[in-house]
């Protein structure tokens, strides 16, 4: 398998493999979280040391092996992104894996295994991303929208749209239900690797909220803030940020 397939088969498997520790009815809202996490974990982890052993690994749910740093492929992993949502079987959850070559997102697959039929957003075989409406549309954590987020939205006039996982928030561009993600106040390299990589194949802005790249594959996988959006609203969207902050600190 190439190496977008791989990303594909193996975010596609352990979608697979959460469904069947939720549907088994042995866990409560709080244990199937964990549960997910470490089996969905294990699996992915085991895989990649089986098929690309010669790579750097990094995920949310395995102590960090620094060996990475010295390497140019490092896959980046997040089993459940969205534990919360995974855990009350809400659709707004996501499975992540990404590869990062040189510290770029270069290739990802972001799995959707809650929606109707499942879904696998891909590097490799980019969807059309439709239009932006009139008035657009932010997606914002569903439980703590990111102040600087609304105030972005206020002055852009647009909707706010609650959503859980990173990963589906970034995907929601690209299957048409948003048009802007944007996030400050705390993320890490496993919550935005692969969404970013998918993103920037299908064509859209992803970067820090300051306009910068974003560079994966660091000793601190501190990643605190995050914007994808098409790339007609990039501009417009980081000036508006830039004011925010500024009368912010005012």
């Amino acid at each position: 398998m190439t190496d977008a397939e791989l990303a594909v088969h193996l975010a596609e498997t352990a979608g697979r493999i959460l469904l069947e520790v939720r549907s088994s009815g042995l866990f409560s809202p709080k244990a199937l979280g964990k549960a997910g996490d470490q089996t969905a974990n294990q699996f992915l982890c085991h895989a990649l040391r089986e098929v690309r052993p010669e790579d750097g690994l990094l995920s949310e749910e395995e102590k960090d092996n620094e060996d990475r740093l010295s390497q140019s492929r490092v896959w980046i992993v997040d089993p459940v992104d969205g534990t919360r949502e995974y855990g009350e079987a809400r659709a707004d959850w996501a499975v992540h894996v990404g590869l990062a070559i040189d510290g770029k997102p270069a290739i990802g697959a972001v799995a959707l295994p809650g929606l109707d039929g499942g879904a696998v957003i891909r590097t490799d075989q980019p969807r059309v991303v439709p239009p932006a409406p009139a008035q657009l549309r932010m997606v914002v954590s569903r439980t703590r929208p990111a102040a600087e987020a609304v105030a972005v939205a206020e002055k852009l006039g647009a909707e706010l749209v609650p959503m859980g996982s990173a990963g589906a928030k970034a995907m929601a561009i690209i299957l048409g239900q948003a048009d802007i993600y944007l996030h400050s106040g705390g993320q890490y390299e496993w919550d935005s690797m692969a969404p970013a990589a998918v993103a920037l194949a299908h064509g859209l802005h992803a970067s820090r909220i300051d306009g910068s790249p974003l560079i994966y594959n660091q000793r601190d996988v501190y990643m605190p803030d995050l914007l994808i959006c098409r790339k007609e609203h990039a501009e417009q969207v980081l000036k508006l940020i830039t004011e925010v902050q500024a009368a912010a600190s005012n």
